[in-house]
């Protein structure tokens, strides 16, 4: 694309010329004009959870101007006539405040509140995409795991943020984070007493969390989406498997003006949509909670849905203390707090360096896999989500057997079993269908795509009529790329050596890591791996490379990679 396809307003050409002149910019933003960026919709997910924060930080702020982050007790006379001459603290009576008395502040409330959601279902959604297609593969592993730690840290900044209310529900809450504290050996205890600042509740902890949630956790993920952007800017943006679309080239639409009016659409679309929410849907409303006090709880207490997998695993756990060392080990506190998150969020930070140590894959990827094509990836992805989704569901155990007048040690014992068997369960079938679904790629390939005709032959038979693939249909399914075998465990080379990689416990381990990586449906002979669309075969098992075609344009801009 040359220099003339970006035009540049006449309004902001003298402005940009005077810039220019004493900061010698131009070249930069001319760049940055023309960078292209692929146009298939999962990469907007990413874009929500940009502009979902954007949003979280304008209404936050708002917010701060009206919220007095203090324990202090005072008596309520607010507009709020059911909770008028209760004590409270100032905290939770400012809580009402900004509710019934601050113009819009109720619905300020409710879209920073749905927004926190909404940010934290596009992180989620937006890596689901990225581990499924493999876009955390070389070289961007340093950004996946900035989107893990933007992960925690968002789980880390919903907590403290839906705690700062001081009302019944997210006291209970913050009763909880304490206990997970304190279960924690030997340190525990000095953790909660800092935090707190001494017994639990105190006077402290409401303008400690305010500070860690208004001012160092958003500078954390302001500092980790700069980063996060930077890095993807400069690797350039991964694409989806079609035809034209090669490791050397990104096939799309430039920023300017295609990519940043869109996004610009997108914000305003998004924060419509979120405050449409808010007027119509209720979220949160403290004000029916009562402020807290240790003394009581309610029933169907349950965090922010994102938090639900550690309130689940807390009550899928039997009771279970140790004394070591002259020390309590409360393992029913414990093990709920590190296994599953480390399960998890140490499994995929993980995952990368994994799948390449079994693999011998050390090559650049741009290019995405379809998931369907790496079905141990997309099984342990599987796995992973019902995982999270049962011990989800266990955090509102209580609701569940309300509402289908099951006993709550049944769900419970329900939720013991199914978070071990269903995982295994839906590893194998996902694997399964992805096989199957390879298998209906190589039909296709090899004998066309049926168009519905039934044709009757002369012998009675009926077939169904079918015609070759187009192209476009043809570059997706050739997309694919299968890791070639390494050698199995002791298994001797060409002189009759066993490689020393292939040796010991860990090469094993490798050996049946290498196979289950591999295993796929070949394809017909004259097709994939090596199609002249530049999908070619990943050569050797330990590569450097892989071989591309010439960049394709598809009709579009593409950028090339020099």
């Amino acid at each position: 694309m040359s220099d003339e396809a970006v035009k540049i307003p006449k309004a902001l050409d003298g402005l940009g010329g005077w810039f220019d002149d004493r900061f010698h910019g131009a070249r930069g933003v001319r760049v940055l004009m023309r960078k292209v960026f692929p146009d298939h919709w999962t990469f907007m997910l990413g874009e929500i959870a940009l502009w979902s924060f954007v949003i979280l930080l304008l209404t936050g702020t708002y917010l701060a101007l009206f919220f007095v982050p203090s324990a202090q007790e005072v008596v309520y006379h607010g507009s709020y006539a059911k909770l008028d001459g209760i004590s409270m603290s100032q905290a939770y009576a400012s809580t009402l405040n900004i509710s019934f008395d601050i113009r819009g502040g109720l619905l300020i409330r409710q879209i920073h509140h749905w927004a926190a959601n909404l940010f934290m279902v596009a992180i989620f959604a937006h890596m689901l995409r990225v581990f499924f297609t493999g876009a955390y593969r070389k070289p961007r592993e340093v950004n996946w795991l900035i989107g893990i730690t933007l992960l925690l840290l968002g789980m880390l900044e919903g907590l403290f943020g839906y705690s700062l209310p001081d009302d019944q529900l997210s006291g209970a809450g913050l009763r909880i984070f304490e206990g997970v504290l304190q279960g924690i050996p030997i340190v525990g205890t000095y953790l909660a007493f800092f935090l707190f600042g001494g017994e639990f509740p105190g006077n402290a902890i409401i303008p400690r969390m305010y500070i860690i949630h208004v001012f160092l956790i958003p500078g954390l993920i302001l500092a980790l989406i700069t980063a996060h952007l930077f890095i993807m800017f400069w690797q350039k943006h991964t694409q989806m498997p079609a035809y034209g679309n090669t490791e050397r080239n990104v096939v799309g639409q430039p920023f300017w003006p295609y990519f940043l009016l869109k996004g610009q659409a997108w914000f305003f679309f998004i924060f419509g949509v979120l405050a449409t929410l808010s007027t119509f849907a209720q979220i949160n409303p403290v004000w029916l909670y009562g402020p807290y006090t240790p003394l009581a709880i309610s029933s169907a207490s349950q965090p922010d849905w994102y938090m639900g997998i550690l309130e689940g695993a807390l009550r899928i756990m039997p009771s279970w203390e140790i004394n070591f060392l002259g020390h309590t080990l409360t393992l029913s506190v414990l093990i709920p707090f590190a296994v599953p998150l480390g399960i998890i969020f140490t499994g995929a930070a993980l995952w990368p360096f994994f799948e390449q140590w079994a693999t011998g894959d050390r090559s650049e990827h741009h290019v995405n896999d379809r998931p369907r094509n790496v079905p141990v990836r997309t099984g342990t992805g599987v796995a992973a989500i019902c995982f999270y989704g049962i011990l989800w569901a266990e955090g509102a155990n209580d609701v569940l057997a309300d509402n289908f007048d099951v006993p709550l040690y049944t769900i419970t014992w329900i939720a013991r079993i199914a978070v071990f068997v269903v995982p295994i369960g839906a590893y194998f079938v996902t694997k399964r269908i992805c096989l199957g679904l390879q298998r209906h790629d190589t039909s296709m390939l090899t004998h066309g795509l049926e168009i519905g005709i039934i044709k009757q032959l002369p012998d009675g038979g009926f077939v169904e009529e079918e015609r070759p693939l187009t192209p476009e249909e043809r570059g997706k399914i050739d997309s694919k790329k299968v890791p070639l075998a390494l050698p199995a465990p002791g298994e001797p080379d060409a002189n009759g050596v066993p490689a020393p990689a292939s040796r010991g416990p860990m090469g094993w381990a490798r050996g049946v890591a290498n196979r289950a990586f591999t295993e796929t449906v070949a394809a017909p002979d004259g097709h994939g791996n090596g199609h002249p669309d530049g999908h070619e075969a990943i050569e050797g098992p330990e590569h450097a490379a892989v071989g591309a075609g010439e960049p394709g344009e598809s009709g579009e801009h593409a950028d090339e990679e020099q």
